[in-house]
């Protein structure tokens, strides 16, 4: 059996789509109302799944195929950095909490994007809030490992996908 980068990128594009599916469904039929950095993070996996999908599309040869792993990666390492500041958040002892803050339609309404994201990073109550746990980590803890196998799983795309082609000649 031989697998492409066509397909090793469906795959991945496939990985991104679960994870916005699972979001979604927890945000519309479980009632958990996404903080600023959770939107954030989605907005990452929906920038990885972009670029897995244009690799996929295109399944280019040799050094395009670092391009699209490189915009995944990138974008995998970026929802892993938010991700990340999201746990740190939720570990912070309650004295030391950001106060909660306004909605992030708001913020987006009433200051400029970089300030908006600005204030996101900083985190607020909202974002510290542990709404739910799955054996015994948070949901930011998930997303953050999740990136993290989307990075890994990108630097190594075109080197699985070269190998397996070789392997089938």
């Amino acid at each position: 059996m031989t697998l492409t980068f066509r397909q090793f990128s469906l795959l991945g594009f496939i990985g991104c789509v679960g994870g916005m599916a699972f979001a979604l469904y927890l945000q519309y039929f479980r009632d958990y109302e996404p903080c600023p950095m959770c939107i954030f993070q989605r907005m990452a996996m929906i920038g990885a799944a972009t670029a897995f999908l244009l690799g996929a599309l295109h399944a280019p040869k040799a050094g395009g195929r670092w391009v699209y792993a490189g915009l995944a990666a990138l974008t995998s390492l970026g929802g892993a950095i938010i991700a990340g500041r999201h746990v740190w958040l939720q570990s912070l002892p309650p004295d030391q909490v950001p106060a909660c803050g306004p909605t992030l339609d708001y913020l987006l309404d009433m200051l400029p994007v970089m300030e908006v994201v600005t204030m996101v990073f900083k985190g607020d109550g909202n974002c510290a809030k542990i709404d739910a746990q799955w054996l015994g980590l948070s949901l930011p803890m998930w997303t953050l490992i999740t990136f993290i196998g989307f990075v890994l799983y990108s630097l190594l795309l075109p080197i699985l996908a070269t190998t397996f082609e070789r392997k089938s000649r």
